[in-house]
């Protein structure tokens, strides 16, 4: 008997615990840029640079297609943890000046149409 009830304490933890978890966290950029190119070339050192600092971030990009008057946009997503990890990241590329660099050189090929912040519905 004492043996069910701390394997059944243990599942409910673990059933709270899977209830509490915090939202993956979505970051969009959606941009405009004349050199797709060497836009492309400023973000692999974006993610090289994240990286090296050891974030757990994941960094993808799509080109609009059928997107109406966006079509031709590139939108890059970067997907975070939790709010917590997205906090705590961005904290740390703010403080890194070869990161900040590439930003800088990348602000004159791009326009940012939009950055948007998205929680995950569980």
């Amino acid at each position: 008997m004492k043996r069910l009830t701390v394997v059944l304490a243990a599942l409910v933890g673990l059933f709270v615990l899977a209830n509490t978890a915090e939202a993956t966290v979505l970051r969009v950029v959606v941009v405009e840029t004349n050199d797709v190119t060497a836009y492309m070339g400023q973000l692999n050192t974006l993610k090289a640079s994240l990286q090296r600092l050891g974030s757990k971030s994941t960094v993808r990009a799509w080109r609009a297609r059928f997107a109406g008057p966006n079509a031709g946009s590139i939108v890059v997503a970067v997907e975070y943890a939790d709010m917590a990890t997205f906090a705590a990241e961005d904290s740390m590329i703010a403080k890194d000046a070869e990161y900040q660099a590439t930003l800088k050189s990348m602000s004159q090929m791009r326009k940012i149409v939009s950055d948007s912040l998205y929680e995950e519905l569980k």
